[in-house]
């Protein structure tokens, strides 16, 4: 039996991958908020969900801990994409990149001053190409998460980070000035199992293109 393993992220993208799944006769028999295991069993004895950090989906692809994944586009940038196929946009977990300031921060007059910046993000790819694009120079911090905090801090000027709904922006009295890019997940294969496992990866990927046309 050929095993297919599957690497998905919680929240978001899991829920939203779970009818996609479906149209493929895939059903995930525990949910990974309760269970306290890493690697899920699906009704399909020869297809199992392993459960990782959302930025480690494409590297456990890439090296082969599993044979596709869900992943969402900032997270392909930060990786590079190096050894992965990528069929298909899968059109879920659907947010934006965009840049943030605290309210009280003049972010026009200091972008068009060639002030240099102070960029708190996670993105640090996306947010370097995205500021050389406009001339403007920046100081990128590095960070993994709480991002608002560092404009409150005084610790950076703007953030660059992920936006869906834009409360929590709101919460901590920032406001999102510009957007970078759009983002949605994509559906990932690792380039020697697509030929190995070619069929049943195969059987995937094409309940997944059609699920989505059918959207």
């Amino acid at each position: 039996m050929t095993m297919i393993t599957l690497a998905l992220s919680k929240g978001r993208i899991f829920d939203e991958t779970m009818p996609l799944l479906a149209a493929a006769g895939i059903e995930v028999l525990e949910d990974p908020e309760t269970s306290r295991k890493l690697i899920l069993p699906t009704n399909q004895p020869s297809v199992r969900v392993v459960m990782v950090r959302a930025t480690d989906v494409p590297t456990y692809v890439q090296y082969g801990g599993a044979d596709l994944g869900v992943t969402g586009k900032d997270t392909l940038i930060e990786h590079g994409g190096q050894g992965l196929f990528r069929p298909l946009d899968l059109n879920i977990a659907k947010c934006r990149v965009s840049v943030a300031v605290r309210s009280d921060f003049d972010y026009a007059h200091a972008v068009t001053q060639g002030s240099r910046l102070k960029v708190a993000t996670k993105y640090t790819l996306i947010a370097r190409d995205f500021f050389a694009s406009k001339g403007v120079h920046v100081d990128l911090i590095k960070l993994y998460g709480s991002m608002e905090l560092a404009p409150l801090t005084g610790m950076a000027d703007a953030i660059v980070d992920l936006v869906s709904t834009g409360n929590t922006l709101k919460a901590n009295h920032l406001v999102e000035v510009e957007r970078i890019m759009d983002i949605s997940s994509h559906l990932v294969v690792n380039q020697a199992a697509l030929k190995l496992k070619q069929a049943p990866l195969r059987h995937i990927i094409d309940a997944f293109a059609s699920a989505i046309r059918q959207d």
